[in-house]
């Protein structure tokens, strides 16, 4: 079945910094009363200390309404109260602010070779987290304890237990069912196919698991990162694969069957015949990931054994890396110049482990998407590397619990104890 795009909220800013831009409520799923709980934490969740007057006037709502709807709030620990507000005459009154840290998410990049978690705030602040290499190859049960593992060590850095946990977000490295959490014949993850992650991970983590694509939750994080205004944007990653995440119309494109922005398997249009791994031939995965530039490179005689090493000699000056670089550059951008005539996004943000060399790939991607793409569609389209770097999954997978939980359905139901 497939799965609706995901409207993203507007993040709230981090604690200390509110914004003077209200968030509106919404929801998710259904239509719930505009008088819940979790339509009046809406206007709460920008971190700006409000009176119940400024609620009351906000709001819509009876005087009578916000004080039960507040009194609620303040029982799950998302709203307290705080100063007092300045007066003019009288006694002050007291004002209400969201607290980031009544509650931790943990959030999880998986990648081909890595593992990246975190333990955040609910302002998908990074409060402690570890990268470690991990081959994805060696199955789910031995990988997600590892997780696990990490998790609880993380959590207990970071002074807080499991009972403070209000949900995970995990990304994977392949396709994945968003509403089952279950990867869907990845073609580098053996073992995994259907393997019921949220299950597995739900027997220690409590609270919801969720599970998605690894360039999806990337998308997430650098949109909330840093283009938090930018309703289309591409979040492209080139690592041990090549794969994109797809933010349209301010909604997280997922496709029919989780597999939109797979443009690893898309042919280089200049007839490459390179074998992939998939089976075809000219992939544009076999042809410019990192693992194809490591090969080509050894191919020429260089000691290079992976993307690492491939980083390291165009960062040492090394002439035939940077040329090897560049041309896998170019080899995405005439992938990518399909997308963009396709998509219009007005931003483009190359990520993952080969982007750490920096100008000589976009150079290589930026040659050819202006070259191949028409003046209108790149008229204001912004090439930029990864804001968040190696933070955008995790800092993704933590909006992606924050931005369902904090929804008006996410709030009501943490309110009637069902969340």
């Amino acid at each position: 079945m497939a799965s609706p795009p995901v409207p993203l909220a507007p993040p709230p800013t981090r604690a200390g910094t509110p914004s003077s831009r209200p968030v509106a409520p919404s929801s998710r799923a259904g239509t719930p009363a505009a008088s819940s709980p979790g339509s009046l934490f809406q206007l709460l969740r920008d971190g700006e200390p409000r009176t119940r007057a400024d609620l009351v006037s906000a709001s819509g709502m009876a005087r009578s309404t916000v004080a039960g709807r507040l009194e609620e709030l303040l029982t799950t620990g998302l709203v307290v109260p705080t100063g007092e507000a300045s007066s003019s005459g009288g006694r002050p009154a007291v004002t209400f602010v969201f607290d980031p840290s009544s509650r931790v998410v943990v959030g999880v990049d998986l990648g081909v070779s890595h593992v990246h978690v975190a333990v955040t705030d609910l302002t998908n602040r990074v409060l402690a987290e570890d990268l470690e290499d991990l081959r994805i190859a060696d199955g789910p049960e031995p990988v997600l304890r590892r997780t696990t593992a990490l998790a609880a060590r993380l959590l207990e850095h970071a002074g807080r237990s499991l009972d403070d946990v209000a949900g995970t977000g995990i990304g994977l490295p392949g396709p994945v069912e968003f509403s089952t959490g279950q990867p869907v014949s990845p073609p580098v993850m053996p073992g995994w196919d259907r393997f019921d992650v949220p299950g597995f991970l739900g027997r220690t983590l409590p609270g919801p698991v969720l599970v998605d694509n690894d360039v999806n939750i990337m998308a997430l994080g650098e949109h909330a990162e840093r283009y938090r205004d930018v309703d289309d944007l591409v979040f492209v990653k080139v690592a041990s694969g090549i794969g994109a995440g797809i933010i349209s119309g301010g909604a997280l494109q997922r496709g029919a069957q989780g597999a939109a922005g797979d443009l690893g398997h898309v042919a280089v249009p200049d007839g490459n015949q390179t074998l992939c791994s998939c089976g075809n031939l000219g992939c544009l995965e076999a042809v410019a990931s990192g693992a194809a530039v490591a090969r080509l490179l050894r191919e020429r005689g260089a000691d290079v054994q992976d993307q690492n090493d491939v980083v390291a000699l165009v960062r040492a000056g090394e002439t035939s890396a940077i040329q090897a670089v560049r041309d896998a550059g170019r080899d995405i951008g005439s992938v990518l110049a399909g997308v963009v005539s396709l998509l219009n996004p007005s931003v483009l943000v190359v990520g993952g482990r080969i982007s750490a060399v920096g100008e000589q790939l976009l150079a290589g991607i930026r040659e050819s998407v202006y070259r191949r793409s028409l003046p209108l569609g790149t008229h204001h389209l912004r090439i930029v590397s990864s804001v968040s770097g190696m933070r955008a999954g995790i800092v993704g997978a933590s909006v992606l619990v924050t931005d369902t939980l904090l929804s008006v359905d996410g709030v009501d139901a943490v309110v009637h104890g069902r969340g």
